[in-house]
């Protein structure tokens, strides 16, 4: 993958192709667990033309991906404080996760939407580095050079991501599904 970061600086465009295609459902993925669904795909873009132009400069002093995960996450951060000085709107009724968790009967679809759900009531910090290591599949040294912080960071944010999973699983009462529970509590280290 960094070979063909490397080569789409230089001008490749067949390796370019195969950098995108090969980075692009990593990038989605992670951009969707920091700002959400919606906003995900003009995100994912904004990411790709940053890289773009800064791509020639790229020097592989880590890997392409982990790179170009650093750009994404300043992308969503950008995306945060352009979203902060905007007015922002009231909300008119009712919790639109409330409906559907009413409305849906359980399936292994519906526990996945709310394991969603709790990943993405965690604070910011440990979001990212819980989405980067468990739902990425990033090394810890690697999550620590995207986050640009240190490793040991990174453990203690994981840990209490999981704990504040098994917390609030717990505080449900059990009405969330035991497998969505053992999803949070036997994530991998």
């Amino acid at each position: 993958m960094t070979a063909w970061a490397l080569a789409a600086g230089a001008g490749d465009q067949a390796a370019l192709s195969s950098f995108v295609r090969a980075t692009q459902a990593d990038v989605h993925r992670f951009l969707v667990h920091l700002n959400g669904r919606a906003d995900a795909e003009d995100l994912a873009q904004e990411t790709y033309l940053r890289a773009l132009r800064t791509l020639p400069t790229f020097e592989a002093r880590s890997s392409a991906r982990t790179w170009l995960l650093s750009v994404a996450r300043r992308v969503a951060v950008d995306a945060v404080r352009t979203a902060v000085r905007r007015p922002r709107t009231r909300d008119l009724g009712e919790d639109t996760a409330e409906v559907i968790e009413r409305a849906l009967p359980r399936t292994g679809a519906h526990e996945a939407v709310l394991l969603r759900a709790l990943i993405d009531d965690l604070a910011a910090d440990r979001r990212e580095a819980f989405v980067l290591t468990q739902v990425l599949d990033l090394g810890y040294a690697e999550a620590a050079e995207v986050c640009r912080c240190p490793v040991g960071t990174i453990r203690s944010r994981v840990a209490r991501a999981r704990e504040d999973l098994v917390r609030a699983l717990d505080a449900d009462g059990g009405t969330r599904t035991d497998r969505a529970g053992r999803a949070a509590r036997s994530a991998p280290s």
